[in-house]
Parts: structure tokens; C-alpha cells; sequence
């Protein structure tokens, strides 16, 4: 933990010795930009339900009242009167039928798959259809391509299989440690293959331990992972042939990346393999824009605000949050105190936002709260005591995970913002999220922690062969991703959290970030890799977008996707136009 606490210290040292570029002194209040027209509707980052866009109306819904009117003449009197009453009645009771719904679900995610992963009381089947079926449609034309790339690196690994006695090419040094650059937080790089245990135990309030899932159960759900993956794409091309065109390979190869300077990736495990860069190609029924090299370092996180994806917030190591209209592809502001030379005096970590509130922490021990609707103008400054890794915002409360090991809540509006600190862990929280009952935490302790705060104390605490980095908290369903590649699954419901499942999506590095909603599962890993999944169990992978650089975050809003891609620019997907 001493190597630990020097490594963050050297880095503050070195990121608060620079000087400010002379160029980055703020504008005034009359240079802001007006947001009013872009932040159309409060949204929290902390709640990580995010709507796909619905469909706009067309056919007879969009037809003046006179036109229906004269296209109702033309239909006989006893059709009109008796049975065009029942019809709409009875397709009413059908978009009310429980059963219909779930029959639909399960033809979508396959026969094979459970969904959803937790609790089915309350479950939105009708919202998750919705978002499903615009997911396979957005992102399904890139499954002939994921199929041929999957096909080529299985011959590509069948003519590498070493000779016995030879060493494997690209293999790993047991003990091989890497380190999170700037967290200062040492990682120790964990591989998971079939025959190794994932050794996860339940930890009660009295401190007994309860084995949840063995080696043998999860090299069992690897094999159906494997033989799902080998069915799954041509059957899943089949059913969408009709709503897509067929994938050109070659379209969008403008959206790729410029190659990245030799920088350290503050998220890499640096396992020393090569992983070729593939150009991620925009499906038919997507765009790709990236939007310019705002920042002079890189971007560390990236958030999606307003709630109709029209805006986006960035935090990057040059120590800056900058807004974007993404309708435009611009700068709009860059935020900052009058007369300050930087958003923060060190490396921005994490963003959240909360309705015209937006939040940014850092390494520089500060949260700094920045007003929406007054074009990004400084609302107030909280000073913590350690170097903020995680936030979550909520409609009462900021919440902050920190290096000192503590969740520190706090009340933006009071002029002693800090409520309470609570620690639960015994090493610096890696990630959170909440709702207005419980606070969920992750920490580099192998640790996940459920805090009651109607009760004001410790509810839960789950103890893991690894740890969580990202987490993604909506319904009664959390999912998180750890260190090792590896997704997991927990369920929240009447007060009682518990391990679900745990399932190896691909990703072969730390995962950075993760976002899920009752349809739709997006992760990014410093693996150079973006995966789009149904969230069921296993997830079924509909695509994998490849980049040159470890993937450092992502944010997801109204069928919009921002990628934080390893250098100093974010790029957008979003449903084409």
C-alpha cells in the first residue's frame, strides 16, 4: 500500500509541477455558450437507463384528421361500427399481455439464453423489446464482418498452436504485474482460462463466507458461450436479412483512428501482446463522427448529456472538461473559473451529471460542480482528501469514491457540502453507483459493498477473486467489469444483493467501462475493444469495434454512443439520419 500511496503521490507531483499553456485562460461569462436549446431534458448519468430513440410517426398516425377521416368513407358502415372497435381493442390487450412480451424476448436473445439475468418481477418487457430490436438493427450488419474476422483469428491461432516443449507465442509471465498509470494503483494482471476456479464467495454481516461460483461452472457457461457463438451469427443474420442491406466492409474507413503517439496508457495491463488494429467500419444503419482534437492529452472520461445524445461532456489528463455540440461537431465550451488557467489543477478522472449539473473529479483532490444551463459557468468547489476515482449524481445527493478508501456523500446545495463519509473498504474505491436507497461500491480491495441509506449503514458485502472497475446500476439488475475481462452480474432487489453470474464476453484486459439497460449492454476494455451485447445470459455479442488504442470509457444515451478511443479525440455512433 506504500508503493501504492508514492506512485499517486509522484504522479500529483509531476502533474501539479507543470505550467499552464498561456493559451487556456478562460473567457468571461459573456462568451459562454447558450445550452438552453441542446439540454432539452434533465438526465442523470448515475441512472444507467438509457432510452434508444423511438420511432418517429408515420403512416396513418401522421395523416391529418380529414384524410382519416375520407379513408374511413371508403369502408363499409358495419366495419367501421363493429368491427374496427374490437381490432384496436384487441391489439391493445396484446401490447398488455405479459406473455406475448416474453415469448418475443426470448426469440430475440435465442433459445439458448436466459433473460432476463435477475429479477423478472416488474421487468419492462415491452421497453426491452423496443430496445432490443432497435439494437439488432442499428448493429447487426456488423455480424457478417465480426463472423469473417472471428473465422480468420481462428485459423490465424490454429496455425500459431506451438509445438509441444515450445513456448506459446504472446504468453504471460505468472506474477506479471502492470500498473494503472496516473491512479497509481498497482495492478496485478490476472488470466482467466476454462480450467481456472473463479473462486467468488458471499460475505454476511456476521462474516461468514458462502461459495457462490467454482472453476467447473464457469468453464461450463464458456462452452455454451463457444457453441452459441458458432450458431448464433448465421441465425441471427437470417432474422434481420430484411432490415438491413448488406454490409460493405469498406464503408467508413474515414472514422478511423490517426495512429497514436507512443504515450503511456493509463489503462493498459501492458501484457507485451500485439493486438492488430481492425478499422471499425459503421454499420448501414449508423454514422461515425469524431469530433476534433480538443484536448492535448488523453481523454479520460466521457459523458453524454441533455438526454437526447446532442451534447457531450470530456475530462482529459490536460486537466480540462470541455462541451461539445455534437449536432455541430464543435467545441462549445471549455469549462473553468474566471481567471483560472485549467478545469482543475491536475488530471480529470470521471464525470456525472444531474439534471444542469455537471460534476467532474480529479486527481487534484477536488470536485467541481459546473452549471448546465449558464453555459457551463463554475457552481462550486468541493475539496476531498485524496484523488477522486468514481462519482455518482443523484437528485439529493453527489457521491464520490476516493483514493482514501471512502464514499463521501455530498449536499451541492449546502455551504458545508460534506453529509457523510462512510468506509467499507481497505483500498481506494475503483467505481459506484446508486439510487435513492442503496449505494453500490467497488474497490481495489476485491470488494463490492452495499450501503443501506434509509438505514444509514453496511448492508452487504460480496467478496470476489477479483476486482471491479466499471459498474452499471438500473432496474434490480448491476452489472460490472473487473480487471481481468470478465463481466458480472447482481441482482438488488427488497433489500437483498447477491452474485448472479459472471460471464468472458471476449475481452482479454481490464474493462473501462460498461453501460446496460434492459435492452442494450455496451463494455470497452483497454483491450483496444468496443462490444454492443443483448444482456442476457450469456450475453449475445451482436458487435465488436476494434481500435489502435486501450479504450479508456464510454457513455450511452437515446441510442447514441461516445467512445473514449486512447488518444486526445471521442468518437460517436449514432442511428443514421
Amino acid at each position: 500500500m506504500s508503493e501504492v500511496r508514492d506512485n499517486l503521490q509522484e504522479g500529483e507531483a509531476g502533474v501539479r509541477s507543470e505550467q499552464p499553456f498561456p493559451d487556456q485562460v478562460r473567457s468571461t461569462e459573456a462568451t459562454r455558450p447558450d445550452l438552453h436549446g441542446l439540454l432539452t431534458t434533465s438526465h442523470s448519468s448515475s441512472a444507467d437507463i438509457s432510452p434508444s430513440p423511438s420511432a418517429e410517426s408515420g403512416g396513418l398516425l401522421s395523416l391529418p384528421w380529414e384524410i382519416l377521416i375520407h379513408i374511413v368513407s371508403y369502408l363499409p358502415v358495419h366495419f367501421v361500427v363493429n368491427v374496427l372497435p374490437k381490432v384496436c381493442h384487441a391489439l391493445s390487450n396484446v401490447g398488455q399481455d405479459r406473455t406475448a412480451w416474453q415469448l418475443r424476448a426470448q426469440r430475440l436473445v435465442g433459445s439458448r439464453a436466459a433473460f432476463p439475468v435477475g429479477p423478472r418481477e416488474d421487468f419492462d418487457w415491452p421497453g426491452a423489446c423496443l430496445e432490443m430490436e432497435q439494437l439488432i438493427t442499428c448493429w447487426s450488419g456488423e455480424v457478417e464482418h465480426v463472423a469473417r474476422q472471428n473465422q480468420e483469428d481462428e485459423e490465424r491461432r490454429e496455425q500459431a498452436i506451438p509445438q509441444d516443449g515450445e513456448p506459446g507465442v504472446g504468453g504471460q509471465d505468472d506474477g506479471g504485474e502492470g500498473e494503472v498509470e496516473g491512479v497509481g494503483v498497482a495492478v496485478q494482471e490476472v488470466a482467466y482460462g476454462a480450467d481456472e476456479a473463479m473462486e467468488v464467495a458471499m460475505e454476511g454481516e456476521e462474516g461468514e463466507m458462502q461459495h457462490v461460483l467454482g472453476g467447473d461452472q464457469v468453464a461450463r457457461l464458456r462452452e455454451e458461450l463457444e457453441d452459441r457463438l458458432e450458431g448464433d451469427a448465421a441465425a441471427l443474420m437470417e432474422e434481420e436479412m430484411d432490415h438491413r442491406r448488406v454490409f460493405n466492409a469498406n464503408e467508413g474507413r474515414d472514422a478511423l483512428l490517426n495512429h497514436q503517439e507512443d504515450l503511456p496508457d493509463h489503462r493498459n495491463l501492458g501484457n507485451g501482446q500485439h493486438v492488430e488494429a481492425r478499422s471499425p467500419s459503421p454499420p448501414p444503419a449508423l454514422e461515425c463522427i469524431t469530433l476534433p482534437s480538443g484536448h492535448i492529452a488523453h481523454v479520460n472520461s466521457v459523458l453524454l448529456l441533455g438526454g437526447e445524445g446532442k451534447v457531450c461532456a470530456t475530462a482529459s489528463r490536460d486537466w480540462n472538461v470541455k462541451l461539445w455540440d455534437l449536432e455541430l461537431g464543435s467545441l462549445l465550451h471549455t469549462m473553468g473559473r474566471q481567471g483560472d488557467f485549467s478545469s482543475h489543477r491536475g488530471w480529470v478522472w470521471c464525470l456525472a451529471s444531474q439534471g444542469p449539473l455537471l460534476a467532474s473529479g480529479g486527481f487534484d483532490s477536488t470536485v467541481r460542480l459546473w452549471d448546465l444551463q449558464a453555459g457551463g459557468a463554475d457552481r462550486a468547489l468541493i475539496r476531498t482528501r485524496a484523488a477522486v476515482l468514481c462519482l455518482s449524481c443523484q437528485p439529493d445527493m453527489l457521491l464520490a469514491g476516493t483514493f482514501d478508501k471512502q464514499v463521501s456523500m455530498y449536499d451541492t446545495r449546502a455551504a458545508a457540502p460534506l453529509v457523510k463519509s462512510i468506509r467499507m473498504h481497505s483500498n481506494a474505491v475503483m467505481c459506484l453507483c446508486a439510487d435513492d436507497k442503496y449505494i453500490i461500491s467497488g474497490s481495489k480491495d476485491c470488494t463490492v459493498a452495499v450501503y443501506d441509506r434509509r438505514a444509514g449503514k453496511g448492508l452487504k458485502r460480496l467478496r470476489l477473486s477479483s476486482y471491479l472497475l466499471s459498474m452499471s446500476y438500473s432496474g434490480c439488475e448491476v452489472w460490472a467489469g473487473d480487471n481481468g475481462g470478465m463481466l458480472h452480474s447482481f441482482s438488488m432487489q427488497a433489500g437483498t444483493f447477491k452474485a448472479v453470474s459472471q460471464f468472458d464476453v471476449g475481452h482479454t484486459a481490464l474493462i473501462t467501462g460498461i453501460h446496460r439497460s434492459s435492452g442494450s449492454l455496451y463494455t470497452c476494455s483497454s483491450d483496444c475493444t468496443v462490444k454492443v451485447h443483448i444482456p442476457c445470459a450469456p450475453p449475445r455479442t451482436l458487435s465488436t469495434l476494434h481500435y489502435q488504442a486501450g479504450v479508456h470509457g464510454l457513455s450511452v444515451e437515446a441510442g447514441v454512443l461516445a467512445v473514449a478511443s486512447g488518444d486526445v479525440r471521442v468518437q460517436v455512433w449514432r442511428p443514421r439520419k
